[in-house]
This record gives structure tokens, sequence and C-alpha cells, in this order.
């Protein structure tokens, strides 16, 4: 076997997870050249809530951060996480804004484009797999690793073999409840090697507390890479320690090999970062707590993290138990869809009003609605006709892809945000979240430079905000 492969997640899902991706582009800038000399496979640095994160709550352009890393990271491969059709969004986008967005990635500095579609309907990656190929990124397609009575071995191991013959470069496990357990996914990826001869990685969490141990044993089936968090934001509903798997995995014949002095630098910068944002409060000590009944619920850490965070915006802090409870209820009437972005926020969400009206589906967000009418893709099993018919009644349900019910929109969004957006990718956040990106475009053109020169020859610059 190969030399294994690891990936680091902390600029990514580490902090997504733990703390609602709040981390400051200016708080990772200074470590990422130490980063670049560990000998990571790949850094992952973009994707998920980062872009949403940026212009929602930290006032950050998402592009240039991209720009900085790219800067910044000369020999380690930048990876992002793509929602397929969704993008970064909570919807489906018309295929030229998916192309433009893939086309922009790349040239701003992303390298691999791990996309994935909530549903595992791969009618859904279709457009992002032709733009990642169309602009020579390395496509990544992950599978929605969820169980239920219709995802068995076989299931995935067809997906895979789809997934290839639709030009996947290589393929990731994305157990982002961290619920698959350490000999499932032994037999799970042994049977996917089997089947192709593309690269296999493995993404999990710690929140179920068996992350290490399935990881350990998908090595000795022969996985290709796998995806750690340096040890500050690592554990908890993140994932496994990156120096902790280094050095157990040293001691085997595929050592990943990896800097260790430079990894221990990168620790000892992170945790004061880390110590500070728990002193306020933004990661809370609940996060990174092991919960065995994770393996029950199958719910992710950014939706734990996010659950906790609305119910204490409705004083409801209580109620948390509660709604993780309704969560396989919720899941189980919509057709076991796996608990993924943006279907781990709406299944969420629908748990939550559950609980706070005390009478299931009598509030339901037009997401759920678009769900159930057909409008997200196919959900893996059928649903709970009584329930589909509470929330859409006699509505129809569409059996096409869903984008093909969408015209082309960028220039449309382009003539839309007007003087809003200065170049496509301000278009791009415009059309991703137009009811916060217009604040965060204004803000970020709000600073006018102005050369003034006095009597006495000298030029001084104004800064007015």
């Amino acid at each position: 076997m190969s030399q294994l492969k690891i990936t680091e997640t902390a600029l990514r899902d580490g902090h997504q997870s733990l703390m609602a991706t709040r981390l400051k582009t200016e708080e990772m800038i200074p470590i990422l050249e130490t980063m670049d000399k560990v000998g990571y496979h790949a850094m992952e640095v973009w994707g998920g809530a980062t872009f949403d994160a940026c212009i929602r709550f930290l006032n950050e352009d998402p592009w240039e951060r991209l720009r900085l890393f790219r800067k910044h990271v000369k020999n380690t491969k930048l990876q992002m996480l793509l929602r397929g059709q969704n993008l970064l969004g909570y919807r489906n986008y018309a295929d030229d804004t998916v192309e433009k967005f893939i086309e922009l990635s790349i040239k701003n500095g992303i390298d691999i484009i791990r996309v994935f579609d909530a549903l595992n309907d791969v009618r859904n990656l279709e457009a992002s797999m032709k733009a990642i190929k169309k602009y020579n990124g390395h496509c990544q397609c992950a599978i929605s690793y969820t169980t239920s009575p219709v995802h068995t071995t076989e299931y995935y191991v067809e997906l895979v073999k789809t997934m290839e013959n639709m030009g996947a470069d290589s393929i990731c496990i994305k157990d982002m409840a961290g619920v698959l357990t350490p000999y499932n996914a032994y037999d799970l990826v042994k049977r996917v090697k089997e089947a192709t001869s593309l690269p296999i990685e493995l993404h999990s969490h710690c929140t179920g507390g068996i992350a290490e141990m399935l990881y350990m044993k998908a090595v000795e089936a022969g996985v290709d890479i796998i995806d750690t968090a340096i040890s500050p934001f690592s554990g908890g509903t993140s994932q496994p320690p990156t120096e902790s798997m280094a050095i157990s995995l040293s001691e085997m014949d595929r050592n990943p090999g990896l800097n260790m002095e430079a990894l221990l630098e990168v620790a000892e910068y992170f945790k004061p970062i880390r110590d500070k944002y728990m002193a306020e409060g933004v990661l809370d000590a609940k996060v990174l707590l092991t919960d065995p009944q994770t393996l029950k619920y199958q719910v992710p850490g950014g939706m734990l993290s996010n659950l906790l965070s609305q119910l204490k915006q409705q004083n409801a802090e209580e109620k948390y138990e509660e709604v993780l409870n309704e969560v396989p209820r919720v899941r189980k009437d919509l057709g076991y869809p796996p608990l993924v972005t943006p279907l781990s926020q709406m299944v969420g969400t629908q748990s939550l009003f559950n609980v706070l009206t005390g009478e299931r589906y009598k509030l339901v967000p037009k997401e759920i609605k678009d769900y159930v009418k057909g409008l997200y893709g196919q959900a893996p099993a059928a649903l709970d006709e009584e329930i589909k018919k509470k929330i859409i009644g006699d509505e129809e349900i569409i059996t096409v892809r869903p984008a093909d019910l969408i015209a082309p929109e960028f220039e449309a969004m382009k003539k839309e945000a007007g003087e809003l957006a200065k170049c496509d990718e301000d278009v791009l956040a415009y059309a991703l979240f137009p009811q916060v990106a217009p604040k965060f475009l204004e803000s970020k053109y709000n600073e006018k430079v102005e050369e003034e020169t006095t009597n006495d020859g000298i030029q001084y610059i104004t800064v007015t905000m």
C-alpha cells in the first residue's frame, strides 16, 4: 500500500464544527507558512460555511481570504467543500452560476474541490463536476454517509461506481455526523477499494467518541487519505487531532511522515486563540464533550452547535435534548435524508419548530416544503404520505433534475446587484446571500481614499469610512 496522506481541516471544518466558523482571516494568516511545511496532502481552507460567516458575521471578503491563503501556501494543495448544485448557499442555483463559481474558486487559488449532494442524488453533481474538470481542478466526489434501511454497503459501492463513471478524480467517504463505526468502516473501505482504483479519503467527526478507532480500522483496510484537525480545534464535534494520529500512524509501514516540529508549532500558535474564544463563549464547552447518543441522533457537529445557538436565542436551552430526540423522527418522516448541509439545517430547524410550537409540522419552513416537492432532488426513501400531505397538500412533485427548472441567472444577478458589485466575485456573493451581501458589499467599498495636496506641497491621504 502507498504512504498514508493527511488533510488538515482546522482552517475550515475544525472551527466550523466547534465555533460556527468564527476564526478570522488575520488569526490564520501568520501560521500558514509553517503549516505549509508540515507535509499535508492538502489543507481544507474554504467552502462549507466559511463564505457565509465571512460576509454575515466577520465583515470579511471570503475571496480575499482565499487569495491570501494562496499567497502564503506554496507547497500544499488548497481544498474546499462544495454542496453541488447548492454551491455554498441553501438552494439550487442555475448551471451558469455553478460554473462561474467554480471557475473563480479555482482561479483564486483552490486546487481540490470536494463536491457532494446532501441526498446523494448524482444529478445534482453533474454541473459541478463538468466545471471542475473544465477549469482543471481536482474533482473529489463525496458520498454523504448515513445509516438507514436504504443506506447499505451495496448502495454506497454502486454510488462510488457511478461517480467514477461521471469523471471523479478521487472519492471521499463523508461521515459528517460521526456515525460510521470502525468495523463497518473496514468493510466499506475494503468494498469500495475493490470497486474502484480511485484514491479514497475518509472524513469523520469525534462527536460519538469513535472517530480515532474508525480511522485506524479504515487505514488497515487501505484508505488513502484521512481528515484531521490540529489539536486546539480537534475533538468533540470536530475531527481527530492531527498530531495524535500522525504519531500513532508513524509506527506503521504507511507512516504519513509529517513534520512533527512544524505540527507542534502550529498547535502552540492556535492554543491561545482557542482559549480566547472559549473565554468569550463563542466556543461552547458542550461541543467538546463526547456524546455517544450521536450514533442515535446522527447529528453533525456544525448542526449541534447551530441548534444550541438557536435555542439560546429563544431562551430555550432546556429543550436541547428534546429537539435532538425529535431529529431522527423528522428524518424518518422525510425519507431518511443524510444530515448534511443544507438538509441538516432544514431537518434541525423543523425539529426545533416541532418542539417549540408543541405540534409537529404546524410550522414548516419553505425549504422543507421545497424538499418534499422534489426541488432538492430525490429522497433516499419514500416519504410518509400523511406527513407529505400535511406539508404540501396536493401540490405536484417534480421528478426531473431540479436545476433543469432554473433558467440561466448569472447575468440577471449581475444586473440586479448593479453598482454594489464591482467584480464577478461580488456578483456571486450577492447571488448566494442576497439578504446579507448588499450590506457587506456597501461596507467593503465604503472606504474612500482621497488625495489632498496642501500649500506645503506634501500629499496627505485622507481615509473616510
